[in-house]
């Protein structure tokens, strides 16, 4: 396969990348997609919010509809990871555990991994993302939650500002710490207590009970109809520096208004850039980013037919 010189090699199969792929291909350029299989966007068990599906749609099959769709136009689908990047002359070459892939452009859609909460186990963790008492984006799905007993598990800015989010859809929300802090500013603190939120203390331990999702908080069980994790989450964005990409400081790959990187051809969408973690928002910088590559590789070589 190293020899075989592709248009484009893209490293992630989520919203951006497969959007990207679709596009590249409809431009007659030769496309391979590596994709680990392990986009957020296929943790999701039912969106609401992508615009074009009135009754929702899983994560898992707007992800398979859009491989098939790619794959139609020719994109080599792989499943695997990315062990090296290395640009050289004329384009890049990336080891990955299938073979090697050489490429005149690389378009990173790699995106991030949410930070989960430590005291719950992979079988809670998955019965209760599943069935919706646990949840990642109150953009995504804050309105579910419309009412209901909420609860959010973090500490400092970010907990305020998901907790300060969700109260505009339930006045019943509780802030508990992950067991290994408890830290919040006192002006945070007056801010939450103004909006109503109430602060429990210390989260020890997690379990799903009766329908519901269970915090041990300061010895005390509590029981909520949904918990939303403000943990952050680890970027992907190793391969870019590995060739020498511009980061930002929480490591979000920096880009221009066409998604360019510095690194001359290689180009990133999606949530590893830093911008809305949203499908539609992924979707659309997928859309540019092959519209640039196309519009690139035309500069360098003649995409007659």
């Amino acid at each position: 396969m190293v020899n075989d010189i592709r248009d484009c090699l893209i490293i992630g199969g989520g919203p951006a990348g497969l959007t990207a792929a679709i596009y590249l291909a409809r431009f007659h350029l030769s496309v391979t997609l590596i994709d680990a299989g392990q986009s957020r966007a296929g943790l999701i068990p039912l969106t609401h919010n992508h615009a074009g599906f009135p009754e929702g749609i899983a994560g898992t099959e707007l992800i398979e509809r859009m491989r098939r769709q790619a794959m139609l136009y020719g994109v080599v689908l792989q499943f695997g990871t990315i062990d090296k990047l290395d640009s050289e002359q004329g384009g890049f070459l990336a080891g990955t555990t299938n073979g090697e892939v050489r490429a005149r452009s690389v378009l990173l859609a790699t995106g991030v991994v949410n930070r989960r909460p430590p005291m719950m186990n992979d079988s809670d963790h998955a019965e209760a993302l599943a069935d919706g008492r646990l949840r990642y984006c109150p953009i995504c799905d804050g309105y579910e939650v419309t009412d209901l007993r909420v609860a959010v598990l973090g500490a400092g800015e970010r907990a305020r500002d998901e907790a300060l989010f969700l109260r505009s859809y339930t006045a019943n929300l509780t802030l508990a710490f992950p067991a290994e802090t408890d830290e919040l500013a006192e002006e945070d603190r007056s801010k939450l207590i103004e909006a109503g939120i109430e602060i429990a203390g210390t989260c020890r331990a997690i379990r799903l009970a009766d329908g519901k999702i269970v915090l041990d908080v300061a010895g005390t069980a509590r029981s909520f109809d949904s918990l939303y994790p403000a943990l952050g989450s680890d970027i992907r964005s190793e391969l870019a520096a590995q060739v020498g990409a511009k980061l930002s400081d929480d490591g979000s790959i920096i880009v221009d208004a066409h998604q360019r990187t510095n690194v001359p051809g290689l180009y990133a969408a999606g949530d590893v850039v830093l911008g809305l973690d949203q499908i539609s928002h992924a979707m659309g910088e997928g859309g540019v980013a092959a519209t640039t590559i196309r519009n690139d590789l035309a500069q360098r070589t003649r995409l007659f037919r």
